[in-house]
């Protein structure tokens, strides 16, 4: 009887113990037991529980932050500043990338997400969205730059969220510094070219409304070739 080829096993992987850690607090934070926002257990607690030297648990911290979910605060703890790793990296290369390389990216996504919600939307998810039209109206008016950021931002995202497709919402969720960035201080507020975008923006929720998902699609790469159109930073 002969033998099977020795060449197709594998060697068993050791992990180590810093690694183990490092899992098991990634698994605390991604499900939710340790919410963004909040300060991590002290490490005389965590070495206890975990049953693990401080100077491990220290080194595994210390992966956790170069991965961007935590943050040390000297004087006042760890805090957990992001929940999803991939997310965290995605952000920072969206933060690096050239702003014609982000539209060019939201071409795709936009027209997608616009689409998705116009079929999928619910009553509730349209009043949010003509409640954020509607601030961002208001703070046009008021001159209020930063409600008016807020506004557009959660506007677009919210449009992803409609979309009910999550893993959409999730990567456009990225997307936030550089919606932010898009209508900033060189923003259709300071131009006063906001009665143009103000109608796209008008014609996308009324598409969306009417669960017209061609039309929704259309204003929504609309209101990019605006943007697109628009000198040094493009906005919405």
């Amino acid at each position: 009887m002969g033998y099977g080829n020795i060449g197709t096993v594998k060697p068993i992987q050791r992990i180590s113990l810093v690694d183990t850690i490092v899992d098991r607090l990634q698994s605390e934070i991604s499900s939710g037991n340790w919410p963004v926002g909040t300060r991590i257990p002290a490490e005389s607690e965590l070495t206890k529980v975990l049953g693990v030297s401080r100077p491990s648990l220290r080194e595994a911290v210390r992966s956790i932050v170069q991965l961007g979910l935590l943050e040390i605060r000297q004087g006042d703890g760890t805090y957990v500043v992001a929940s999803d790793a991939s997310e965290v990296a995605l952000r920072r290369m969206l933060s690096e990338a050239d702003t014609r390389e982000v539209l060019s990216v939201r071409r795709a996504l936009d027209g997608l997400a616009a689409r998705d919600a116009a079929l999928n939307r619910t009553d509730a998810e349209v009043a949010a969205l003509e409640g954020h039209l509607k601030k961002r109206r208001e703070a046009v008016t008021r001159e209020d730059l930063e409600a008016f950021v807020d506004h557009d931002v959660a506007f677009h995202i919210g449009i992803a969220t409609a979309s009910h497709n999550r893993l959409l919402a999730g990567i456009y969720a990225s997307f936030d510094t550089s919606l932010r960035l898009s209508v900033g201080p060189n923003s259709c507020m300071s131009d006063n070219t906001d009665e143009v975008l103000d109608e796209l923006h008008s014609r996308l929720m009324l598409a969306i409304k009417e669960r017209d998902p061609e039309g929704a699609a259309a204003a929504a790469l609309g209101l990019l070739d605006r943007s697109e159109a628009m000198p040094d930073t493009p906005r919405d």
